[in-house]
């Protein structure tokens, strides 16, 4: 049994990574980069101190800023439209999740052609786009490193996710000091989402001796970390083990996948408009607490690594202590439920059927180590409520 491990060809780590990003086009033989990002980015100044670090050099990056959260269809085509109008050789990704998982699908769809759903799983795209330098900007969707993209279908609300080497970034800019003005609740979302891939990379039924590695090392970086960077913003130590945390939570579920939470989250987030680090949270103890029978061990080895149990407690102790500390962080970092989100409870109870089959139709589920029903799923959606 061996297990295949795809990385960008290029990573980056540390305070000042981003400004790397002339020598890696350089070492990729590219020279007419188009910016990917949100109007934040924008805002905030970062997409200009890109663009002046490569002026500096004589390149210039004309800037697609349209990029919206959860991305869509309509979303991406825009800037589907301005790549291939351009003469460019490569994608600077500069964002969060939503950017780098625009900037994903624009590249595969710029080079390639067809539509979104041409390329949706169960299809393995392994044609190469063009070349994406990924700087996330949160800590974190893991976007950077992953061979993953998700968007959504506006015309029946359907998160499709997108999955093979084709999506995979050729380099990682990872600079932690573009995460130092992230609000509490961007901070608290994208936080809970890596400590959810982390843990769901350990669970799951593909887990292997290498994502184990990375997940464990994720869970003892972000879940000590968390609580501060939430609360201080400019702690500049946490801010750096969630970064790495992240990165590293990335490559765990980028080699072993997402499970039952992800599966579940997705539909939310397109039916519902919910931030997808959010609907991770929303479900995290309620889907660990139905899944510790299948994998207590597993379980209990999250908790010990999070640093929440002892070798000395036993599993049972262990993931008592996993429960109780899911939803300490979840009313620390004040994470509503879906009623306090502002859901309406009967299109919620309505759509539940319909969400369950999407999240069995996205494979995430079948990783899981106790893989539910429809049925089961449909109580763990009113569960919440």
């Amino acid at each position: 049994m061996t297990n295949q491990v795809i990385l960008p060809r290029i990573m980056q780590l540390g305070a000042g990574a981003s400004d790397a990003v002339t020598d890696v086009l350089s070492s990729l033989g590219c020279s007419r980069p188009l910016l990917i990002t949100d109007k934040m980015m924008v805002q905030l100044g970062y997409a200009e101190r890109i663009q002046a670090t490569l002026a500096a050099s004589g390149l210039k990056a004309d800037v697609f800023a349209d990029t919206v959260p959860e991305p869509t269809v309509e979303s991406i085509q825009a800037g589907v439209d301005m790549a291939r109008a351009g003469d460019y050789d490569s994608i600077i990704a500069l964002g969060g999740g939503s950017p780098i998982d625009s900037a994903k699908a624009i590249g595969i769809l710029a080079k390639l052609g067809g539509e979104m759903r041409d390329y949706k799983f169960p299809r393995n795209v392994t044609e190469t786009g063009l070349p994406i330098i990924a700087v996330p900007t949160t800590a974190g969707t893991g976007s950077e490193v992953t061979r993953f993209t998700i968007i959504t279908d506006e015309t029946n609300d359907e998160k499709m996710l997108c999955v093979g080497i084709g999506f995979m970034p050729v380099a990682a800019l990872v600079d932690y000091n573009l995460t130092l003005s992230l609000p509490p609740r961007v901070t608290a979302d994208t936080g809970l989402d890596a400590l959810t891939h982390a843990i769901e990379a350990y669970v799951s039924q593909k887990a292997n001796l290498y994502s184990d590695s990375q997940a464990l090392a994720a869970m003892r970086l972000i879940a000590p970390n968390l609580r501060r960077a939430y609360h201080d913003g400019a702690d500049k130590a946490a801010r750096e083990a969630m970064m790495l945390g992240s990165t590293l939570a990335g490559v765990a579920f980028s080699s072993a996948s997402v499970a039952l939470v992800h599966g579940m989250s997705r539909p939310i987030g397109a039916f519902f408009h919910v931030p997808h680090g959010l609907s991770n949270a929303m479900l995290l103890p309620t889907v660990t607490a139905f899944s510790i029978p299948a994998a207590a061990q597993r379980y209990a080895d999250c908790a010990r690594a999070m640093g929440i149990a002892t070798a000395q407690d036993s599993d049972e102790q262990a993931n008592a202590r996993l429960l109780v500390e899911l939803q300490a962080l979840n009313d620390e970092l004040q994470v509503p439920t879906p009623a306090q989100f502002g859901i309406d409870r009967d299109r919620f109870f309505q759509l539940m059927p319909t969400m369950a089959q999407q999240a069995l139709a996205s494979g995430s589920p079948g990783n899981n180590p106790r893989v539910p029903t429809i049925d089961q799923m449909v109580e763990l959606y009113s569960s919440l409520w």
